[in-house]
């Protein structure tokens, strides 16, 4: 009899809603009064930029993983550029452990939110939570992504809502442009830049999409798809609330705000912006689960390619999701959520990611040396990855200098 394979049921409009359900969430719900606090009115500027830094990495995703299909993407990327499987593995265990620091910081953000209505304390909540998250990713990929997808809907209509009671703040628009097109000066595009730096942030979970490969109806076109829909629903999304932001409340208090569309909200409706506030704990919950499922997947991946043990390649035959990998997963997000406070979590998941970042790049372009064009899949310049690597390196190196100043 043979093994159990991963089911493909997901459509198009069910890759982009798992897309966005990873992308929008805490990063635009939290960022914005930071970015404007840099960039203040041309905060809108800052996440356009942020876009098209973005961008490069995301087209180099959309072609890569037409040309390798597979789940643990990121992984298989580095093997086929690299001819590596030493380097390969290490990459897949490091994206499994980004996502997994990512998912603790998430839980441990979820914990003071909560704790509002119940508290039960830190730890209990903690591993109620990522338990409870482990399930839900273990009952079926599908049900897991609709239940994500459900999530993303709210919080694409938190940021509707915001649009919808700022409506007057809009009306000015047509007198206040001006106001949101930066001059040619040199001191205000520094700040754009820095800002768009920070920005670029709010733009990470595009790549975990590649790690669903393998349960995706025809992977080749839609998945690519998929990730340049998630790109620019996002960046339309980022830009307007951006702008709705900085013309209904003044950059210097967003900036002071802890939940700055909270605070859009409760100056332009004139009532309480708890809605709000429970919307942006469900996009914690959101970007938690996808994260459950990416690492999950990753595991599988490796591990269906006799990278780890067989065990992790396990599917069980009824909901056909990799239970033991996802239950490992779980497992060490509830010991790393614990063991480790919010902050260092965060900072750890964007230096993990933006090195996955350089080194996928630099493999697209190893790749498209040798082989410039395959059949059946959409090719970008060779430029792309080059770019791609550049800004993801120099945004490491941005980090260290900040971090380890000399």
């Amino acid at each position: 009899m043979p093994p159990e394979t991963l089911r493909r049921s997901l459509n198009l409009p069910m890759v982009i809603l798992y897309g966005l359900g990873t992308t929008i969430g805490a990063g635009i719900y939290a960022l914005t009064g930071e970015v404007s606090g840099l960039a203040g009115m041309y905060a809108g500027v800052a996440f356009l930029v942020a876009s098209l830094l973005a961008a490069a990495t995301a087209f180099s995703f959309a072609e890569l993983c037409a040309r390798f299909p597979r789940s643990a993407g990121e992984a298989e990327y580095v093997r086929q550029g690299f001819r590596s499987p030493a380097l390969s593995v290490a990459v897949g265990l490091l994206v499994v452990l980004s996502g997994s620091v990512s998912c603790a910081a998430l839980a441990n953000g979820f914990v003071g939110y909560f704790a509002v209505f119940v508290d039960a304390g830190r730890e209990l909540t903690i591993v109620s939570l990522v338990v409870a998250l482990g399930l839900v990713a273990a009952l079926g990929i599908r049900a897991s992504v609709l239940a994500a997808g459900l999530i993303t809907l709210l919080e694409i209509g938190g940021l509707a809502a915001v649009f919808w009671v700022a409506h007057g703040s809009l009306g000015e628009l047509p007198e206040r442009w001006p106001e949101l097109v930066p001059p040619a000066d040199l001191p205000v595009w520094g700040n754009i830049f820095g800002a768009a730096v920070l920005a670029f942030y709010a733009f990470l979970g595009f790549e975990d999409m590649v790690n669903v490969a393998e349960e995706v109806r025809n992977v080749r076109r839609t998945l690519p798809l998929a990730i340049i829909v998630t790109l620019v629903v996002t960046t339309l999304l980022y830009v307007a609330t951006a702008v709705v932001a900085v013309l209904s409340v003044p950059p210097a208090e967003l900036a002071e705000s802890g939940a700055p569309l909270v605070l859009v909200y409760e100056r332009a409706s004139g009532g309480s912006g708890a809605v709000m506030g429970v919307i942006g704990v469900l996009a914690m919950l959101n970007g938690a689960l996808i994260q459950v499922i990416m690492a999950s997947r990753v595991l599988y991946g490796l591990a269906d390619r006799r990278a780890l043990p067989q065990l992790l390649a396990s599917v069980h035959p009824r909901t056909q999701t990799p239970v033991v990998a996802t239950a490992l997963v779980t497992l060490g997000i509830c010991v790393l959520a614990v063991w480790f406070p919010l902050a260092p979590l965060a900072e750890a998941t964007s230096v993990m990611t933006l090195s996955i970042f350089a080194l996928v790049n630099l493999s697209l372009w190893r790749v498209k040396r040798r082989e410039p064009h395959p059949a059946d899949v959409q090719v970008y310049p060779l430029w792309v990855p080059g770019f791609g690597f550049s800004v993801s390196l120099g945004f490491v190196a941005f980090e260290a200098i900040r971090r380890f100043p000399v």
